[in-house]
């Protein structure tokens, strides 16, 4: 299971499981890049 994820701006976004770290990623990239959208499956795919 994939829980971290490193932004390149360097924000660590971390969830307790897969379907909270994809939740806190879309939040993170809708405050901070709202220019990217990135679905469930890419957002695990960059996870570790």
């Amino acid at each position: 299971m994939k829980t971290t994820l490193d932004c390149p701006c360097g924000t660590r976004v971390v969830g307790k499981d897969e379907d909270e770290l994809v939740e806190k990623t879309q939040a993170h990239l809708r405050e901070k890049h709202p220019d990217l959208d990135y679905g469930r499956d890419e957002i695990l795919f960059i996870a570790f």
